[in-house]
């Protein structure tokens, strides 16, 4: 009577322990990368990155503030470029800026990607946010999206020598360079916005909201995720037809 109370227990489910693993994988991946996938899905062709809080570089910020690190997106951007099951790539923005550097580091490894790329801006895309919202291929703005434009500043102790301010104006060059080239708005417009006065409480520079960035020629188009994701997808089968071969008679 035992041994036939022991063969009819309820089996233990094999598949259970293999459920766990995996769910505690996927709450690592929220925790590190703030996302549940990382650039190796198969379900869709399109991979999706977010840009959000102030974006982390050399420094490590206050565990409270919420952070973009760029050493966690550039190798999602390599593995994106990588996989071949990744036709495209959409950023999404909603970030006040942060490490200059970090910031230019991760607009010109969007901007140098073979795949096509769209940016849309959600909330604001601030600072040397502006540079990463136009490294793409095409980019949008929502209607209530803002942009702050103003001058490269440093924080902390700074040694007030000429060459400090040399620095500062080399690093600011690089981004106004950068946001012109991948842009339809003059060097002279940029600037201009960059050292406007009034715009910003004691501050200089311009807060540029949704359709002004279009109207400026910063950003492509005014639109949301429904546009961004359709832009791409045209942006990858013109990518799969190659370029129009002229017909020689």
């Amino acid at each position: 009577m035992s041994e036939m109370s022991n063969s009819q227990s309820a089996p233990q489910n094999p598949s259970q322990d293999g459920k766990e693993e995996k769910g505690s994988g996927i709450i690592e991946k929220i925790k590190e990368l703030g996302q549940t996938n990382v650039p190796q899905m198969e379900q869709s062709n399109i991979h999706v990155l977010t840009i959000i809080g102030q974006i982390e570089g050399h420094v490590q910020l206050p565990p409270q503030n919420k952070t973009t690190k760029y050493e966690h997106i550039i190798p999602q951007l390599v593995a994106a470029e990588q996989n071949p099951k990744i036709e495209g790539l959409l950023i999404i923005l909603n970030t006040v800026g942060g490490d200059v550097e970090a910031g230019l580091a991760l607009a010109e490894m969007i901007s140098s990607m073979s795949k096509p790329t769209v940016t849309l801006v959600l909330g604001g895309g601030h600072s040397i946010g502006v540079p990463i919202a136009v490294a793409s291929n095409y980019s949008f703005i929502a209607e209530s999206a803002t942009m702050t434009i103003h001058p490269v500043r440093l924080t902390g102790l700074v040694i007030g020598v000429p060459q400090t301010f040399e620095y500062l104006d080399k690093m600011q060059d690089r981004v106004v360079s950068f946001v012109t080239r991948h842009s339809n708005i003059s060097e002279e417009s940029f600037k201009e916005l960059m050292l406007s006065k009034g715009n910003l409480t004691r501050d200089i520079g311009s807060n540029v909201v949704g359709k002004d960035a279009v109207s400026f020629g910063i950003i492509n188009e005014l639109g949301g995720i429904g546009q961004a994701i359709k832009k791409l997808n045209e942006l990858i089968e013109e990518t799969k037809k190659g370029p129009s071969e002229d017909v020689i008679q």
